[in-house]
Formats: C-alpha cells, structure tokens, sequence
C-alpha cells in the first residue's frame, strides 16, 4: 500500500539488540519503539548482527538504534554500519550497547566516539549537569539538571563530540561526559551513558532526553 496523499512518507527505524543479557536489550528497547512509532518511525527490530551487512536494508534506514553490549563485528557488518552513516542514516543508543561493544572495530569505535574502560564497583549517587552552552540544544532544552544513582561511566572520548551534559568524578577528580550527539559524515550519533537499569531508562529526565536524541538523530 502506498502512502497516503498529502501525508510525508513515514521514516524507517531499525532497532538492534542483543548481547550481553545483563543491559535487558529488548526490555528497554522496547520502552522506546511506541515513541518512535509516534514520531513517525516505521520500526523493524533485528536480534543479529548480520543485519549490518545487508547494504539495501541500511541505505533505506533513517535510524538506527542499536542496544547491544558486548561482541564483534565481522569487516563486513562493520563497513556496512559506518558506511551508511556516513551516508546519512542516524546512529544512537544509550550505555554499554553503544560503547562497551565491538572494541575490536576501530572505525565503530571512531563513529560513536568513545569507550567505556571503568565504572566503580558500587552504584553511586551522582549528578548529572546540562552544559549551559548547549542548554538550547533540541535533546536537552528546557531540562534541568538531574541526580541519577546507578552505574557511573569512565569514557575514553574524543573532542569531535559535541558533549551537552557531564558528571564529575569523585575519585579521582574527574569530569567526564554523559550525553553527547556528533556529525559522521552526513549522519548523526546520539549517545547517553546512563541506562544500565530499566530503572535508570525510567527516570522521568533520562527518559525524556533519551527519547529526544532517538528521534533527534534520525534522518
């Protein structure tokens, strides 16, 4: 059936999930396909990495949200992921299942912008602060900073990142960023680190700028 006259074709989302079972993939993917869904997204959801092979598939794809803590990439599934970025389909997610996966795939890597290397043993009780010079950006405006309790990341990032929230660490005395969206070619990355718990998704704020930079990196 083709599209109704007069109404913009509707977008395509592709949600990828897997991995380790400890990030609760489909549970808190799930939590975000009726958003996408409402924001115009045609959603198809894949459980293998092969999808990123399938360069028709990709070149057709406005979005791709990708919620898959750790494994590897085959050469092939990774120039098919990056390649369509660069071409201009969105890329985004939350926590482990955009960095503390594929650390093997440098040009991935290069993509997202940053890897995870640490979190401290315990959950921690820490704020997260909106940067005042991105406070009009679309995914954060008219949100106020935020006290979050759970995982607390240490990142390697690189400085192509425009990073509109951060934390601090305590020990040692470390600003580190939490959510930060970049350009990869003519793509956009959205990343968020916070996101290890259902709990953590729920969060009225987390949730919100979450939901936002899904829908803020689609094409």
């Amino acid at each position: 059936m083709g599209e109704r006259p007069g109404r913009p074709p509707m977008r395509r989302a592709l949600v990828v999930r897997g991995g380790w079972e400890g990030h609760v993939p489909v549970e808190a993917t799930e939590l975000f396909v009726p958003e996408l869904a409402a924001a115009g997204f045609e959603v198809t959801v894949a459980d293998d990495l092969e999808v990123y092979a399938d360069g028709p598939l990709l070149a057709g794809t406005d979005l791709i949200v990708q919620c898959w803590t750790g494994g590897v990439l085959t050469p092939e599934q990774e120039s098919g992921l990056v390649s369509a970025v660069r071409a201009g389909t969105g890329f985004a997610g939350w926590h482990g299942g955009l960095v503390a996966t594929f650390d093997g795939s440098h040009d991935y890597l290069r993509m997202v912008g940053g890897l995870f290397l640490h979190h401290p043993e315990d959950f921690l009780t820490y704020d997260v602060v909106i940067d005042p010079a991105h406070a009009d950006h679309p995914i954060v405006a008219g949100l106020d900073d935020f006290t979050v309790e759970t995982e607390q990341y240490w990142m390697l990032t690189d400085a192509h990142n425009e990073v509109l929230a951060t934390t601090r660490f305590v020990s040692p005395e470390t600003p580190m960023p939490v959510v930060w969206t970049r350009r990869w070619g003519r793509g956009k990355v959205f990343f968020s680190a916070v996101g290890h718990r259902m709990e953590d998704l729920r969060h009225p704020t987390v949730y919100e700028l979450t939901r936002r930079g899904l829908i803020w990196a689609g094409r």
